[in-house]
């Protein structure tokens, strides 16, 4: 049978109103994280659409302007030929279309509605995302963020599938978990990582999370293109500094990270200060016009299962730590419990 062209069922006022819509992005995957405001905002700018069994939702080459999450029915998705196989099948809960938004990239997929199924689509029609971005750029941020994790779950668990040693697989790697400032691997992967170590309840670690002291200081003196020279020079002398089978990572702006499988707390912190020692080492120079500055390093450092038993308990213990190392002079290694004292 043909499907016929994407017909969302209109009908007076809003098939959601922002206060239904909320739950629902609060039970996907992709919007679980964000909080209650974070919530509202995204509700505020969504829609709900009824989509007929077997029409299209979308086409391969349309624009990749929103994403979608299945409230009830079914979703197939295919590749670009219309009589082609069924790739995936999406149910409640599932959210799909983050790729284009995330790129800006024309749809290379089709999707269709299996049975008759009513999607909340962000944003909604008319509300593009660059609006959203211009109006509320640090939810947008968030968002984008949180697109990349769902795509590189996606990718990870595809490659469950596949052999890990195939080029296509290290390609798509490359594309999620790498920062594509520094070379790193990005939040994405170093969330995914600590999970996965975590999770798998095999003895203790560490993260390592650090940030040039004086990084505000390059910025305003030397200009923004001499802070991003600093943060890919610093990133290259990490990770040619890390053993093997730790892994580094650009978390945020200009924080990043090291997991260090297997270390406890003195092991932890020797790395931290031999790190901080190699870094601390890095020539300025020739990145910020001959003037003579050195860096200076803070680091903070959390433990598992001391300081949390979760991925994200463990990086919440130490994000704060290098600016309270700054604050207390710089080129300081805290942990959790030195932060609870003046």
């Amino acid at each position: 049978m043909q499907k016929s062209k994407a017909q969302p069922e209109q009908v007076p006022g809003e098939l959601l109103s922002p206060a239904e819509t909320k739950p629902w992005l609060r039970r996907s995957e992709l919007f679980s994280s964000l909080d209650d405001d974070e919530l509202e905002a995204v509700a505020a700018d969504s829609s709900a659409c009824r989509f007929p069994a077997l029409s299209s939702i979308f086409e391969p080459g349309s624009p990749g302007e929103a994403l979608y999450i299945v409230v009830e029915g079914r979703v197939s998705i295919g590749g670009d030929k219309p009589q082609g196989p069924v790739i995936a099948e999406l149910v409640q809960g599932d959210s799909f279309g983050e790729l284009e938004l995330l790129s800006s990239r024309p749809r290379n997929a089709r999707a269709s509605a299996a049975t008759d199924s009513l999607l909340i689509r962000f944003p909604r029609e008319g509300s593009g995302f660059e609006a959203i971005q211009a109006k509320n750029p640090a939810l947008s941020a968030r968002i984008l963020e949180e697109c990349l994790a769902s795509v590189a779950r996606r990718i990870r668990h595809a490659n469950s599938l596949l052999k890990d040693n195939s080029p296509w697989v290290q390609e798509l790697r490359r594309q999620a978990y790498a920062d594509k400032l520094t070379g790193l691997n990005n939040k994405a992967f170093l969330e995914e990582r600590l999970a996965e170590l975590v999770s798998a309840k095999g003895g203790r670690l560490a993260l390592l999370m650090f940030k040039p002291d004086n990084f505000k200081e390059i910025n305003d003196s030397y200009g923004h293109e001499a802070g991003d020279a600093t943060l890919v020079a610093l990133a290259g002398e990490l990770a040619r500094s890390i053993g093997e089978g730790d892994a580094a990572a650009r978390y945020l702006g200009n924080e990043l990270a090291v997991i260090l499988p297997g270390r406890d707390r003195a092991a932890a912190l020797e790395e931290a200060r031999r790190l901080q020692s190699r870094l601390k080492g890095i020539d300025l120079g020739p990145l910020i016009g001959g003037a003579a500055l050195r860096l200076g390093l803070s680091f903070g450092i959390a433990l598992y299962p001391e300081h949390g038993a979760k991925a994200e308990d463990l990086i919440e213990a130490v994000r704060g730590l290098p600016l309270v190392g700054r604050e207390r002079g710089g080129n300081l290694i805290v942990f959790p419990e030195d932060a609870q004292h003046a």
